[in-house]
């Protein structure tokens, strides 16, 4: 397999690339994070690459009083530049970095390619990521708990088949479509949901609303 952090370090140069040519309003755009805008995801991913170390996080959660929410906001307001140009500047400094938050290294494949599409799907943007960061994504998505930012409870008794890949995750009703979108979805971009079919699927969408 390709080194981890090649890939990782090739989706901050496309994001850094595609950034770069936004308008300011288009940096204040809602990204697919609910709440946060594409300036915040950027900022978000300032923060995941400077990655504390697992003392630090625990610092953090304290800060926040155990609110994993509450935590990355405070993140974000400290890692977000003043101007678009700022936060791209720190983004650029960081890009080349190689640090990890003590979780699984293929969990920055899944913070790479999730967050560049809920900077890029709003804004009309596209990317032909490599197939190899996506499915080690996504396999690690359908490993990891709900609680820990997974799919694991969400997708167990389902097979997940990436038609554009050949790839099959898991035993059970089928849920198919795009490697990428199954990606999005196990991540709990629902915005996807729109491109999977198979009789799984609307029982993964049931799973996701909580119903």
């Amino acid at each position: 397999m390709t080194d981890v952090w090649t890939l990782v370090h090739a989706e901050r140069a496309a994001l850094i690339e595609d950034l770069a040519g936004l308008t300011d309003e288009q940096w204040e755009q809602p990204s697919l994070c609910e709440g946060w805008t594409v300036h915040d995801v950027a900022a978000h991913l300032v923060g995941n690459a400077r990655s504390a170390s697992p003392v630090g996080i625990v610092v953090a959660m304290v800060r926040a009083r155990f609110d994993f929410d509450r935590m990355n906001a405070m993140a974000v307001a400290e890692d977000r530049g003043a101007t678009p140009a700022e936060t791209l500047d720190r983004l650029r400094e960081v890009a080349s970095l190689t640090k990890g938050p003590g979780a699984p290294l293929d969990s920055r494949l899944v913070e790479e390619v999730a967050h560049g599409e809920d900077i890029r799907r709003p804004l009309g943007l596209s990317r032909s990521y490599p197939q190899e960061a996506v499915l080690r994504a996504l396999a690690y998505q359908a490993h990891t708990w709900v609680g820990l930012g997974g799919a694991k409870q969400h997708v167990a008794g389902l097979r997940l088949v990436a038609t554009d890949a050949g790839l099959g995750l898991g035993e059970g009703a089928e849920v198919r479509g795009p490697a990428l979108s199954l990606l999005l979805v196990a991540s709990g971009r629902t915005v996807a949901l729109d491109d999977l079919t198979g009789p799984g699927a609307a029982i993964l969408a049931a799973r996701l609303s909580g119903r």
